[in-house]
């Protein structure tokens, strides 16, 4: 079962979206929100959770710093429309979850781009 850690930029709606459906999710919120993105993700290895967040910073740490993570969801929706963004996470769970871990996901209103972490 995959286990999620949700940024403090997720919003409730997606958090309980995914609690219902049964996941294990960390929301940042709860735990603590003043941490920064490299703790954020030093926590989500820690223990062993997919982040989820809206902040493209993570792109720059893992891609240009070379920090591995237990996978990352990006979501990149304009307008930060919560049905938009229910929509796509519904739609990547639904077609997708066997790709979620080990692999850093950009999700948009369009499409869903899945790059290996190994690639890095």
């Amino acid at each position: 079962m995959l286990k999620f850690l949700a940024d403090v930029n997720i919003e409730k709606d997606l958090v309980e979206f995914l609690n219902k459906q049964g996941f294990d999710v960390l929301w940042i919120t709860d735990y603590d929100r003043r941490l920064k993105d490299n703790q954020l993700l030093e926590l989500a290895n820690k223990e062993k959770r997919i982040l989820i967040t809206n902040d493209t910073d993570f792109g720059e740490i893992v891609f240009l710093q070379k920090k591995i993570s237990e996978g990352i969801i990006l979501i990149r929706i304009k307008g930060q429309e919560v049905k938009i963004k229910l929509r796509v996470l519904r739609k990547l769970i639904k077609f997708h979850s066997d790709k979620i871990k080990n692999n850093f996901i950009v999700v948009s209103n369009r499409r869903i781009r899945i790059r290996p972490m190994e690639d890095i």
